[in-house]
């Protein structure tokens, strides 16, 4: 049995954005993309080597594209987020998936970004600051305008919430 204001671990109801996979293999594509860059110019440029450099270049586009492929997709599927009077519920990652649980008590701030990739595809990052030794809270893919609302109700529901005392 539960009391009224408790906070139990349960899985978040939301999903992110469909865009948030384009983000994502958009970020996986950049983040290839320049390692497999440089690999190339140096096998141009660097004849005794140029194979090996070439063939790593290859190797790694590869890699980075399968990546881009199969990761954004299976990431879309296992992140979750909701937002109660209670508090705020996130679970993220694909292999090691960590779900956290932050107090409207514990809420210190209420962030909203949006970086150069997040803005051409309409997205924005909600971060919520608490006071745990383990970090931010960090919904990301969410619609601009969806973060923006969230951002204002958490902002609201922490003003009327009593600060916790422990």
């Amino acid at each position: 049995m539960t009391g009224e204001g408790t906070v139990r671990l349960r899985p978040p109801s939301n999903t992110l954005n469909e865009r948030a996979v384009g983000w994502w293999r958009a970020r996986c594509l950049l983040t290839a993309a320049v390692p497999v860059a440089v690999l190339a110019a140096l096998g141009a440029f660097t004849v005794p080597a140029r194979t090996w450099l070439w063939f790593a270049a290859g190797a790694l586009a590869v890699l980075g594209l399968a990546g881009t492929a199969f990761f954004p997709s299976w990431w879309y599927r296992v992140h979750r987020w909701e937002v109660t009077e209670e508090a705020v519920y996130v679970r993220t990652g694909a292999l090691w998936q960590e779900w956290r649980i932050a107090p409207m008590s514990r809420i210190q701030t209420v962030d909203t970004v949006r970086g150069p990739l997040e803005q051409l595809f309409r997205l924005a990052t909600v971060t919520v600051t608490t006071a745990s030794a383990k970090g931010a809270l960090r919904i990301e893919g969410l619609d601009h305008e969806v973060a923006a609302r969230l951002a204002e109700r958490l902002t609201r529901i922490t003003q009327a919430t009593p600060g916790d005392a422990t």
